[in-house]
């Protein structure tokens, strides 16, 4: 959050940079909830995320000399988990097919039958996606990524983060289909 240009947590910034480890704990308690939160959506495993935080956290106090300012702390520190997110994921060699490859049309619509499920229920489901799917269906819809960025994030192509997007979303409904059908 920011007040005017300056980030609400500017003292704490400020202190963090010159190396006050209390300051730079008080950062991290700040943020650490919810930075586990977006590196699981993408990483989809409780204990990777965790290392994940805890090295992008390294990195963050390495380098928060760097920070400029002309984003909101959070939003910066949101960057490097993501990109720290998404570092895991290519170690792990991501599988993604590529449009061309794919053929078909793509589904720009992506209204469900299941409008009442719960949202436990949905973040389940997402849960289940393989991990190229769910990579950039999280990146799109929860992060707020456009399909170019999550492909030069990614290394892959504009076209093919929209591919896997909608593979992703037809995925979903398959998922969530078949639980509706047997909760019934």
């Amino acid at each position: 959050m920011e007040i005017g240009n300056k980030d609400i947590h500017y003292h704490l910034i400020e202190a963090a940079k010159r190396y006050d480890q209390s300051a730079q704990f008080e950062l991290y308690n700040l943020y650490v909830k919810a930075m586990l939160n977006v590196s699981f959506r993408i990483v989809n495993d409780r204990d990777e995320a965790e290392d994940v935080i805890q090295e992008a956290f390294v990195n963050i106090f390495k380098n928060i000399d760097k920070y400029r300012g002309e984003s909101t702390f959070g939003a910066w520190v949101k960057r490097i988990v993501i990109n720290a997110s998404i570092n895991l994921l290519k170690k792990r060699r991501l599988d993604f097919v590529d449009v061309d490859e794919a053929g078909g049309m793509i589904d720009d619509d992506f209204e469900t039958e299941e409008e009442s499920l719960s949202l436990p229920a949905i973040k389940s489901a997402i849960m289940e996606l393989p991990e190229g799917f769910r990579t950039v269906l999280t990146l799109y819809l929860l992060e707020g990524y456009d399909h170019k960025e999550i492909g030069e994030v990614l290394g892959i192509t504009e076209s093919t983060s929209k591919s896997q997007f909608n593979r992703a979303k037809k995925k979903l409904r398959e998922i969530l289909k078949e639980r509706y059908q047997y909760e019934r």
